[in-house]
């Protein structure tokens, strides 16, 4: 399954032009930095497509990552579906559903500038998305959550959540390619692949940690 994507910009709707150049403008410039008026005139539209489309700034923003994440969240789950509850599952098969598809999306039409708005708004501590995130998109969390336990049962509840959140972390920082040095033998995928292995295994490791 391809993560959704908005079509390009020259053969897009006015309403995929304006998602596309407001996810462009947001990753390089921040939310705060990239004003609606900025947006419209980088996708040849008025302000009142935008308000039309999607009635304000924050449901414009909220809309770019339900895009995007709608997408990954199916895909994420379909991969746990296939391995939770089994005798065989071992940590790894958990981590994979978890980090392949995030970085498969990176690699998809727009999907750098998408990682590059992610990460930024992690940084910014931003409370709107936060919350957003929170409330349609925890549900995935909690799923994970409860594998990662079945198969961890001597871990504490409060300790898991603190390694999952250091493993995400770890994720968005690779997604972003942040200080990640690319060898000269490995194309784009080849990269995320030897990316994907490194942090399933570092994962795995950090989870298998004795508790303090």
């Amino acid at each position: 399954m391809d993560a959704a994507v908005p079509r390009t910009p020259a053969k897009a709707s006015t309403r995929d032009r304006i998602l596309v150049t407001a996810e462009q403008l947001f990753a390089e410039r921040g939310f705060a930095g990239a004003s609606l008026r900025r947006v419209t005139s980088a996708a040849g539209v008025n302000l009142a497509a935008v308000n039309y489309h999607f009635g304000s700034k924050e449901s414009l923003i909220e809309e770019i990552f339900r895009l995007r994440l709608d997408a990954l969240t199916a895909r994420r789950l379909e991969a746990l579906d296939a391995v939770a509850g089994a005798p065989g599952t071992q940590l790894e098969d958990v981590l994979a559903a978890f980090i392949r598809p995030a970085l498969d999306l990176s690699l998809a039409q727009g999907g750098g500038a998408f990682v590059r708005l992610l990460a930024r708004a992690y940084a910014d501590q931003d409370e709107h998305f936060r919350a957003f995130l929170s409330t349609n998109y925890g549900h995935v969390v909690k799923r994970f959550a409860a594998e990662f336990a079945r198969l961890l049962p001597e871990l504490p509840t409060e300790e898991l959540f603190w390694r999952l959140g250091m493993i995400s972390g770890a994720l968005t920082y690779a997604m972003a390619d942040f200080g990640m040095t690319r060898s000269k033998r490995f194309d784009s995928r080849a990269h995320r692949e030897h990316l994907a292995d490194h942090l399933i295994d570092f994962g795995a490791a950090g989870l298998r940690a004795p508790a303090p």
